[in-house]
């Protein structure tokens, strides 16, 4: 498992906290934070298993 893949888990998390405080309280700015920060963390996980996969190929 690649960092990317830990940190992009860790960010979707944090944003999906977010997104939910946001919900709760009426904080739309925080909502939306919490949605940019969840794809960005989808991102950064998918950043991460594209490089395992190319490090798993250039190993056979």
């Amino acid at each position: 498992m690649h960092k990317d893949q830990i940190k992009g888990a860790g960010k979707q998390v944090k944003g999906a906290v977010k997104d939910a405080v946001g919900g709760l309280t009426g904080n739309d700015r925080m909502k939306a934070e919490g949605k940019m920060e969840k794809a960005a963390g989808k991102l950064q996980e998918k950043v991460g298993q594209a490089k395992d996969r190319a490090r798993d190929m250039l190993k056979h």
